[in-house]
């Protein structure tokens, strides 16, 4: 029994944004160039003028990066000829595990993608833009803002840019459970008897913090531990619920079994 899901629901799709390390933003570099540009990308879903609103509530992307990427540049060309925003597209996936079947054809992953079309455009206020670096940093790890030299100087300011990517598109896939195999073989003992069926979990671990050379605090602090044991907690969690777990109600997913 598995469940293949294609999900719009806004608290599915802002989720596995949110819990990829790393998106991949592409767009169009030049309309006299044939490939599109794929950058991977530090981003979080947010929504400035109403940051207490919900991960179900529509939002706004942010995007980190630095002053004189491509995609800043293009960003602020769009923005002076009076376009809404540079067209990009925004991609996630997170893998939960490795499923094997009885047939080649019917190998394929647990796992979780997310695609999100919008137009970005530069943050140019210091008070969104403080507000998004701040977001951003403790989507990394919880907390960590309050626990470094802030606010950032003159310099990091102006070196930093952020995009914000008004939404209008947005969907989910996401594929839990185990294995699915076709009655012309499962009814085949020496085949059945022959190929091991299952899943293997899949989850990233983050390990035992390791101090910098130049570091003078001991101990490593609570924020840092605490993040690290509730990430591998809850990504292991997810993983191995995703093998058994094919109830779309309990995961607050569409199902398309």
């Amino acid at each position: 029994m598995y469940v293949r899901s294609a999900t719009y629901e806004l608290r599915s799709i802002h989720t596995i944004i949110n819990a990829a390390p790393v998106l991949h933003v592409s767009f169009t570099p030049d309309p006299a160039d044939p490939f599109p540009a794929i950058l991977p990308m530090i981003g979080v879903m947010g929504f400035f003028e109403f940051p207490s609103a919900d991960i179900d509530e529509a939002m706004d992307c942010y995007l980190h990066g630095y002053v004189s990427s491509r995609v800043m540049n293009l960003a602020r060309e769009t923005a002076s000829n009076g376009s809404e925003g540079l067209p990009v597209c925004i991609a996630a996936t997170k893998v939960d595990g490795i499923v094997l079947s009885l047939t080649p054809n019917s190998h394929s992953y647990n796992y979780r993608s997310a695609i999100l079309h919008g137009y970005a455009s530069l943050v140019t206020s210091d008070e969104e833009k403080l507000w998004a670096m701040e977001l951003i940093t403790n989507s990394i790890v919880s907390d960590r803002w309050d626990h470094t030299r802030v606010p950032p100087d003159n310099a990091e300011m102006q070196s930093t840019r952020i995009l914000r990517v008004r939404i209008v598109s947005g969907s989910g896939k996401i594929r839990d459970g185990m294995p699915h195999d076709d009655n012309k073989d499962t009814r085949k003992d020496e085949i059945v008897d022959r190929v091991w069926t299952g899943v293997v979990p899949v989850y990233e671990s983050y390990g035992e913090p390791i101090p910098g050379p130049s570091n003078r605090v001991q101990p490593i602090p609570s924020h840092v531990t605490d993040h690290v044991k509730i990430l591998n907690q809850q990504n292991k969690s997810y993983a191995l619920d995703a093998v058994e777990d094919t109830t779309s109600e309990k995961r607050g997913k569409d199902s398309d079994k």
